[in-house]
């Protein structure tokens, strides 16, 4: 993700990844001092079959050009590690826009109880330890620094007061995760 935030890549991701760890620091570092950004990562969370985003877009198109390099360069990973061809994802990436500040706080917290509310982990304090979120940067437990999280922190007096407004939702969630494909006739 960090790679394919920006506009000018130096090398395919194929290459970069056999590098010695210092090469990729370094290049990483370089493309991250130029602050020449598609977009702006503001959460995430991957699950098994699909995966979520919070993106500010920077430039024209620029979450349409990030889905675009992240979804191909994947699909191509796990393709080859696969021996199968073929797209990984079904259908086209849906977006959505934020319209205001509350909005997207519930909406990261939505993304950050999806592992818990589609019952990927059996235990909300499960997410503490579920590394394909951005939960654990939010809360103070990763060395990462993929997201911008101040337009999020910002609202809260400390990390623990985000971590506790996820998981008080926490059971609510997946209850309207295992209700919302009901319907009456």
């Amino acid at each position: 993700m960090s790679f394919y935030q920006n506009r000018n890549i130096p090398l395919r991701l194929s290459k970069f990844n056999r590098l010695s760890k210092e090469q990729r620091n370094k290049i990483l570092s370089e493309m991250k001092s130029k602050q020449d950004f598609l977009v702006e990562l503001i959460s995430y969370c991957i699950m098994p079959n699909h995966f979520h985003y919070i993106l500010k877009q920077l430039t024209n198109d620029g979450i349409k050009e990030f889905i675009r390099l992240t979804s191909n360069s994947y699909s191509h990973f796990y393709n080859i590690r696969h021996d199968r061809s073929g797209s990984v994802f079904g259908g086209r990436f849906k977006a959505v826009l934020i319209e205001n500040d509350e909005q997207l706080l519930h909406v990261v917290r939505y993304i950050h109880l999806n592992p818990f509310s589609t019952y990927i982990i059996k235990d909300r304090n499960e997410l503490e330890r579920y590394q394909y979120s951005s939960f654990l940067e939010y809360i103070g437990r990763s060395t990462s620094n993929l997201c911008q999280k101040d337009i999020i922190l910002n609202n809260f007096k400390a990390r623990d007061k985000y971590k506790e407004f996820v998981l008080n939702h926490a059971d609510y969630q997946r209850t309207i995760e295992r209700i919302k494909h009901l319907s009456i006739d």
